[in-house]
């Protein structure tokens, strides 16, 4: 397999991905403070959404890519 076909792949995946999730979040540490023995920290949810239009453009470049990216095998 040569990189064009697994960036292919990869893109077509990733857009599926995207798809069916629409995001993903994560959690960020943003306050901490330390009196003492005592530690405070404050964590925040963030969310990241994946627009459809991102979605759909992976699959359709790495179909374009897979179809017209190699030169034969």
């Amino acid at each position: 397999m040569n990189t064009i076909r697994i960036a292919a792949i990869a893109l077509i995946v990733a857009g599926v991905l995207a798809l069916l999730y629409g995001g993903f979040s994560y959690t960020k540490d943003t306050h901490q403070a330390k009196l003492g023995p005592i530690s405070l920290s404050i964590q925040e949810k963030e969310t990241v959404n994946i627009p459809v239009w991102a979605g759909v453009a992976g699959i359709v470049i790495g179909g374009a890519l897979l179809l017209f990216g190699g030169k034969g095998n």
